[in-house]
């Protein structure tokens, strides 16, 4: 009796086990096949009437220069830092000027001996010509005195061209400033040893500001100098001044395989400042066709597509398209979708082709779409 009574018991235990494993793998099918639709902003593709394509940019002096002394030396003062206003002659910074002092006082010493030899050499001249008078010696021993003369004459105007020199070389221990205007970059400090020629500061100066920016090989051919732009400061959003391309180098950067190029803004005085980032706006042809926000596009292997939203079934396709020159948040779509498509207007990157979802408007309102309302 007991045995039989455990046996039934262990029949039943097995059979509810399972029976609780068939309906937990029920459910478990269940959940995966019951996804839920993930919620979508949609928009409609509109009317490109007008793109522009924009490009980042910093604020530059028309001229930079930089600064170096034309003789080389340690550097024991540095007067201005970066972004100090100076004027023209200003002291910016000295090298140690006592090698070139004792220089300018060895040529001022060979000076002086070259004027003492040149005025016993006119002496001995006098003399000699005085006694060649008198027929006293003669004449090859006067041209031997005059000669000499002159050669000690050319031996004070060579020390003079020394003394000279040296004077400049001691003058050239104080960097000044060649114009009005800012201090741009700093490459020297005090304590350093710096060459003829090295650079310490760049000065921008005073005047006209232009903004730097780069051009991709992609659309070198259609930037020209002499091309109308418009220029906005990243301070001030929404404030916009005409600008036209002043050069474009013609050739492309050996690293980033761009183009160098400058904008001259017509902006009033202090609108912009020297380092600030800015925009610049390339007008493009006019488009008669649609166009779709950056944020839409997918990217895979170089090619553009759109996910549309398909209203039978309320699933996301994934759509090829052909676009144009990007603008400021849109690109133009010339070909792939039209006019009353649902295009997903961003995260894209989180679907997949064929999801269920759930279009909604920006007013976060699901989109009624003409299939849903006749089947009410």
């Amino acid at each position: 009796m007991r045995s039989s009574s455990a046996a039934a018991f262990r029949l039943w235990a097995w059979t509810l086990v399972a029976a609780s494993t068939l309906v937990l793998s029920a459910c478990g099918r269940d959940d995966a096949v019951e996804e839920a639709p993930r919620p979508v902003l949609v928009i409609h593709p509109t009317a490109s009437d007008h793109t522009a394509s924009a490009f980042a940019g910093d604020v530059r002096a028309r001229e930079e220069s930089p600064l170096s002394f034309r003789v080389g030396g340690k550097l024991v003062q540095r007067n201005v830092d970066v972004g100090d206003h100076v004027r023209a002659g200003q002291v910016l910074a000295t090298l140690d000027p006592g090698d070139l002092q004792a220089q300018a006082r060895a040529a001022q010493a060979q000076l002086a001996a070259a004027e003492a030899e040149l005025g016993r050499a006119r002496a001995d001249q006098a003399r000699f010509a005085k006694l060649a008078g008198e027929q006293l010696v003669s004449r090859s021993t006067l041209d031997a005195q005059n000669a000499a003369a002159t050669a000690a004459q050319g031996q004070v105007n060579a020390a003079r061209a020394d003394v000279e020199v040296a004077r400049n070389q001691a003058a050239y221990s104080q960097l000044r400033a060649t114009r009005d205007g800012v201090i741009a970059a700093r490459q020297a400090e005090a304590g350093q040893v710096v060459a003829a020629g090295q650079s310490v500061f760049t000065l921008a100066a005073d005047g006209v500001r232009e903004v730097a920016f780069a051009v991709p090989e992609t659309m070198a051919g259609k930037v020209k100098a002499g091309q109308a732009v418009q220029v906005e400061a990243w301070s001030r959003p929404g404030q916009r001044w005409n600008g036209r391309i002043r050069e474009i180098s013609p050739a492309a950067d050996p690293a980033s395989r761009t183009f160098a190029a400058r904008v001259t803004v017509d902006a009033p005085a202090g609108a912009i400042d020297l380092g600030q980032s800015a925009r610049v706006y390339l007008p493009t042809q006019t488009s008669e066709g649609l166009s779709v926000p950056i944020a839409a596009l997918q990217r895979e292997n170089g090619k553009a597509s759109v996910f549309v939203v398909d209203t039978k079934t309320s699933t996301v396709k994934l759509r090829p398209v052909q676009i144009g020159a990007f603008g400021e948040d849109r690109v133009p779509v010339q070909g792939g979708v039209q006019a009353d498509d649902w295009v997903v207007a961003a995260g894209g990157h989180l679907l997949r082709d064929g999801q269920k979802v759930q279009p909604v408007d920006r007013d976060n309102r699901p989109v009624v779409t003409p299939t849903a309302t006749s089947a009410r």
